[in-house]
């Protein structure tokens, strides 16, 4: 009687049987603090949008939101990669809802103001520093390496079933319950996270490299682990040019509503849901589908994508609001197909003891693009209008999304020999 090949995870280890119980108790806990978190965010950006009918407050929030997360992902790479991957994530998750628990007490006391509410987006960054890289490096050794790109998808599907009625939800508390009911809720969604994660069981990678070394000299290790693949270090250069482009219209999407649309809180939340919806089916598309071979090739061919819906949307009358929420739908489909190509393409080319630095630097990239990338849009939004820069916006994505798969070593990503062998190894032992 022969017996069964052992499966093995994408680093190459042995996986449980029931692999993908732990993935769905981790993911269970993560699901519900998506929810709260973007209700309580969406909150936050209603608050700055009514109180001050400003892009540039917007901007400055968006900023709080992004740089953090961007100077200080490599740290948390190197955390990562030296210390237990779950209690990393944990210390993260539970920081950020004590945040939220204490702002939600001062709301309540009403001591609300614009200073309190960068605070919060502030901690929430710098959790999140620690707590993506940390999540995304334990990936590979949670899931079989054909499973990898679906698993990388999943933050981004759950972020944007969260997206549809979160929004709306959190308008709704902010408007009968107060502003304070949703940091609340963001407290006990952060507590469910913490719960998920405690009853998983994650192994973690240690790399005793990294015992002697200053934390300077281990961030350099993972820099080197990441550049050895120049088409991975190229692809992350682009997309951190086209993420400068299009963080802006994360900022001003509410004021696009808001001024351009004449549009309310609740046509706002509309807006966002629409997107969410246009996420959901990308993402469904590219689970179900799996990516294929050229990863590198569908990041190009969705710039293009996104590129032309956002300039068509600037291109909308003011009474033409739902084409502007269709499109938003079409845009976020394509906006989909980014960030789980492109985890799934360093996971496949670094070293597992390594994978958190490198990861950190890939967030680190994308962090510090989206500070840079609003505070320049913002300045121009305000100079030459919403709707004139969202189709200046759309025409640097086109050309982005033109030229960056252009480079040899872009498109030898997509040319991954071993990994095709790999895969086919895993499809006969599934079979």
């Amino acid at each position: 009687m022969t017996e069964s090949p052992t499966l093995m995870s994408a680093a190459g280890r042995p996986l449980p049987k029931r692999w993908l119980t732990v993935i769905a108790v981790i993911w269970g806990g993560q699901a519900v603090s998506m929810v709260t978190s973007y209700a309580a965010g969406y909150a936050a950006v209603w608050y700055i949008t009514e109180s001050t009918g400003s892009a540039l407050a917007l901007a400055v929030a968006t900023i709080c939101a992004y740089l953090p997360q961007g100077l200080l992902s490599p740290f948390g790479g190197v955390i990562a990669d030296k210390y237990n991957r779950k209690t990393v994530m944990i210390a993260a998750d539970l920081g950020i809802g004590l945040v939220s628990l204490a702002l939600g007490i001062v709301i309540l006391m009403g001591h609300v103001t614009f200073g309190l509410i960068l605070i919060m987006v502030i901690v929430r960054s710098v959790g999140q520093s620690f707590h993506g890289p940390a999540m995304m490096a334990a990936m590979p050794l949670l899931v079989p390496e054909k499973h990898l790109l679906r698993i990388n998808t999943m933050d981004q599907l759950l972020m944007s079933i969260a997206s549809i009625g979160a929004p709306a939800f959190g308008i709704f508390l902010y408007t009968t319950l107060g502003f304070h009911s949703v940091m609340f809720l963001d407290f006990f969604g952060a507590l469910v996270a913490v719960a998920g994660l405690a009853l998983a069981k994650i192994p973690t990678v240690h790399d005793a490299a990294t015992d002697n070394q200053h934390v300077l000299a281990n961030m350099r290790d993972g820099w080197r682990a990441l550049a050895a693949t120049r088409g991975l270090v190229v692809l992350i250069v682009g997309i951190t040019i086209g993420l400068m482009a299009f963080a802006p219209l994360s900022a001003v999407f509410p004021l696009m509503t808001y001024d351009h649309f004449n549009g309310d809180g609740y046509m706002a939340s509309l807006v966002e849901a629409t997107f969410g919806i246009g996420m959901i089916i990308g993402s469904v598309i590219l689970m179900a589908w799996g990516g294929g071979r050229r990863l590198a090739g569908l990041m190009a061919v969705a710039a293009l994508i996104v590129g032309a819906t956002t300039s068509v949307c600037g291109l909308l009358t003011p009474q033409m609001f739902p084409a502007f929420a269709v499109l938003c739908a079409v845009m976020a489909m394509a906006c989909a197909w980014f960030n789980g190509p492109l985890i799934t393409l360093v996971q496949k080319n670094v070293p597992p003891e390594k994978t958190g630095r490198a990861l950190g630097f890939t967030t680190a990239a994308i962090g510090l693009a989206s500070p840079v990338g609003v505070a320049l849009g913002g300045v121009l939004a305000e100079a030459i209008g919403i709707a004139p820069f969202f189709v200046v916006d759309g025409l640097v994505c086109i050309v982005l999304g033109a030229v960056i798969y252009l480079p040899k070593s872009v498109r030898a990503l997509d040319c991954d020999k071993a990994a095709t062998v790999r895969d086919g190894a895993d499809e006969t032992a599934a079979g």
